[in-house]
């Protein structure tokens, strides 16, 4: 009831309404900044890491040559650049372009432009190898995906610097609600998954996971050795990601804290568990939920490095600066305006029609909607969601071991490149090169194609003849099976997965 007694007008609701929905579903411009810098780090980091094994994973001499893409993944070799060439150069020229439309990003120079060519450039790429992709991969993917539809470079930025004006103090539409719920759909999936799998809600989950030394690094053999603090870690996130729809319910202080508890314990697994960029891509997600108090905390604390950095950028956008009447083809700029009209007018449809569509995706995964044409050969929603270390984590742990003989009758390990590798378990870091070996080798024991297999221990053949003395004349690829048991020791079982004659191929 109003002041004076009378039931409310149907303005004045939509009007509650419409703020309501703004203040938990807008976002603020300088989240939005921080946002596309962040975006455009982990875009750079992820070309990187992945450049260490440029030759292995994305060449035709590597594990995973164009035949076998075609053969295992006909449609989706489709949508990658990446398969134009097998060559190593080709590889490196693409993923210097990455690069460079990533640092354009980072700064917020043609920002629109360079979130367009890393969304294309990134598909690509994920296209070029799905068996070294995981969950980070797909959620980078989406979030670059949808920044597509959103001012990045509103504040701090190149693009700002030209343009006439303040800045807006807030964005809210379907593009940014859009951006919410996709960060917490991860969440909320995962925890109708994790609610599925006893050793979650028995609280054993954790421990588990940290006791397999393919995951574990740095403070997670520390926290190994706590039981009953692995307990409590394990209740409290599966709590967390139960509730964790209340970021969108939540204002203020209330989601800021909520947000900053789960980027804290990403942080925890950052520091405890290899598992590629995944955490820092939550961290990254979560930033769009800070409120405007948290930014204008900062300011206040920041002001002084920021209006610095500002200012150069300032300095170096006067390079690039020009004024709409400057343009040597007036009619090119005013088609250009008025293809911007029609894109403004057709977007919302365009985010709110693939929103739904995610939604939809996303039901299908967990159970609660059912998949059209049952029966009929299609794309498994559940192959391709959220369902990390869910419902049921993994027990085993494991490495590999590839013995093998030189021409000269000596006998070596092909995998480690060293002598043959006795019954102790190798160092974490030696069992895997890095968490993309780790997802693709695990997948290629456990999903038992031989070709892919096969395509390894050719690739062993090669590299040792490249970095070894002597010629490999065979090798056997085996993998070390440890099951996990807290009551006493653990025993170990080679499975051998296939033998390879390096002469002939087979």
């Amino acid at each position: 009831m109003s002041e004076t007694g009378s039931p409310p007008s149907a303005t004045s609701l939509r009007a509650r309404l419409s703020t309501a929905l703004a203040a938990r579903f807008g976002v603020d411009t300088r989240a939005l900044a921080t946002f596309r810098i962040s975006l455009g780090l982990l875009l750079v980091t992820d070309l990187l890491l992945r450049a260490r094994h440029l030759e292995a994973f994305y060449t035709d001499s590597g594990v995973f040559p164009r035949t076998l893409l075609y053969d295992r993944y006909p449609t989706l070799s489709q949508l990658s650049f990446h398969t134009l060439s097998g060559d190593a150069w080709f590889q490196v020229l693409l993923f210097h372009l990455a690069g460079l439309c990533a640092l354009s990003l980072l700064l917020g120079y043609r920002t629109r432009t360079a979130a367009l060519l890393s969304v294309v450039l990134l598909v690509s790429l994920h296209g070029r190898n799905p068996d070294v992709l995981n969950g980070g991969d797909s959620m980078l993917r989406r979030l670059l995906f949808w920044s597509l539809f959103l001012p990045l470079s509103e504040r701090w930025s190149l693009d700002a610097r030209r343009r006439p004006g303040a800045p807006r103090e807030r964005v809210a539409g379907l593009a940014s609600a859009a951006l919410l719920i996709q960060a917490v759909l991860v969440y909320a999936v995962n925890a109708v998954f994790k609610l599925r799998g006893d050793l979650w809600l028995d609280g054993e989950a954790v421990r588990y996971i940290l006791s397999l030394q393919q995951f574990t690094i740095l403070l997670g053999d520390t926290l190994s050795q706590y039981p009953a603090l692995l307990h409590t870690f394990d209740l409290l996130w599966l709590g967390m990601v139960v509730v964790s729809p209340l970021l969108l319910l939540l204002t203020g202080r209330l989601r800021t804290a909520l947000a900053s508890l789960f980027a804290g314990m990403h942080l925890g697994m950052l520091l405890t568990m290899r598992i590629g960029l995944f955490p820092l891509v939550s961290i990254t997600a979560l930033l769009v939920f800070l409120p405007p108090s948290v930014w204008e905390w900062l300011a206040a604390r920041l002001s002084g490095p920021i209006e610095s950095v500002a200012t150069r950028l300032g300095a170096s956008a006067r390079v690039a600066r020009f004024k709409p009447g400057d343009t040597p083809c007036p009619s090119a700029s005013r088609r250009l305006t008025a293809l911007r009209r029609w894109t403004s007018r057709v977007s919302p449809a365009v985010v709110g029609a693939l929103l739904a569509l995610i939604l939809v995706w996303n039901a299908m995964a967990v159970g609660f909607v059912s998949m059209p044409g049952e029966g009929e050969p299609s794309l498994d929603p559940a192959d391709h969601t959220w369902n990390m270390f869910a419902p049921h984590p993994p027990t085993t742990d494991g490495w590999y071991v590839a013995p093998g003989e030189l021409r000269s009758g000596e006998r070596v390990d092909a995998y480690y490149l060293s002598s043959p590798v006795g019954d102790e378990p190798p160092d974490t870091m030696e069992r895997y090169p890095s968490s993309r070996w780790r997802k693709y080798l695990v997948d290629a024991k456990w999903s038992g194609d031989e070709t892919i297999q096969r395509e390894f221990a050719g690739y062993l053949c090669e590299r040792w003849s490249e970095e070894r003395e002597g010629e490999l004349r065979n090798v056997t690829v085996s993998y070390v099976e440890e099951p996990t048991r807290f009551d006493g020791p653990e025993s170990t079982e080679h499975v051998e997965l296939l033998r390879y004659n390096c002469s002939s191929g087979r």
